[in-house]
């Protein structure tokens, strides 16, 4: 069968979210980043959740909207084949918790691309009184999967940054441990559950040779990384965090973090990056972090 294009413009029911210090502290530590800005909740100023933590309260969103495509034509085997093929999150404001959020779901464009079908869902989180905290655009590839209908694609996507600079030497290399406990650590903190990233079995008849990291995971670890070695540890800095996933990580093994450029603009610095599994092959393409100017939190 094929994802029918007539979805683009289906919304989701809109969700509800309670974010704790537990969930935000448990994310954090699942990615080795014990920073006290995440952790420290006997501080004045309390604590603030990981710059890509969105993903943990936006999953349960996915997962209903999906389940509710009763119009997508897809089968249950070709639905499988979705991979997490890019992320493009635009930060508002940032959580502290104690936090109550909302977080709706639409579809805004799907079109055909050489792997299969290409689908990016817009994902819109507010607070208690519908003040906008994050923006984020879900790409999925549903792998040998056609299109039925025309391409569509919403109005309002976001560019994607482009480095003004041709390719060069990188400006730093950064080294990341993967150990062999992590996709289940981070499955449990993120409550981000898919089994092929923690049963074997599910994964081989996914195809996989066996369980591999969530993209997010391996976004998040680069992250950890670029806010400690480029925004002199603060987070409250983040603006927008995008990237394309690529070749699978395995556990244990090693990541290559690679800053491939530092651009200022008028509203902050955009810090270009990708990372690189074991194989040297890019796990992470097009990696971007944008840093607003270091003049106090105003998100």
């Amino acid at each position: 069968m094929a994802l029918n294009s007539s979805l683009v413009g289906t919304s989701g029911a809109s969700l509800a979210g309670e974010i704790d210090t537990r969930w935000t502290m448990a994310y954090a530590a699942a990615l080795g980043d014990l920073q006290p800005c995440y952790m420290d909740t006997a501080s004045p100023a309390g604590i603030v959740a990981h710059p890509l933590f969105p993903v943990c309260f936006e999953w349960p969103v996915m997962l209903a909207m999906r389940a509710t495509f009763d119009r997508s034509g897809l089968t249950p085997d070709e639905a499988r084949r979705g991979v997490h093929a890019s992320h493009d999150l635009i930060v508002h404001r940032r959580i502290r918790p104690p936090a109550r959020v909302r977080t709706r779901a639409t579809v805004a464009a799907i079109e055909r691309r050489k792997p299969g079908a290409y689908q990016l869902t817009r994902l819109e989180t507010v607070d208690a009184a519908g003040a906008p905290l994050y923006t984020s655009w879900y790409g999925t590839i549903y792998r040998e999967v056609a299109v039925a209908g025309p391409d569509q694609m919403a109005e309002g996507v976001p560019a994607p940054e482009v480095r003004r600079e041709g390719s060069r030497e990188p400006l730093s290399e950064i080294p990341i441990p993967v150990g062999a406990n992590l996709a289940h650590v981070y499955t449990e903190c993120a409550r981000i559950f898919n089994p092929i990233h923690t049963d074997a079995a599910v994964a081989q008849q996914a195809g996989l040779p066996t369980i591999i990291l969530h993209g997010t995971a391996t976004l998040a670890l680069a992250v950890s990384k670029v806010v400690a070695t480029e925004a002199r540890g603060d987070p409250l800095r983040v603006s927008r965090i995008a990237g394309r996933f690529g070749a699978m990580v395995m556990m244990p093994s090693r990541l290559v973090l690679r800053i491939c450029a530092r651009e200022g603009a008028p509203d902050g610095d955009r810090i270009f990056f990708e990372v690189l599994n074991h194989q040297n092959r890019p796990a992470i393409r097009d990696g971007l972090v944008m840093l607003a100017p270091a003049n106090g939190e105003q998100r």
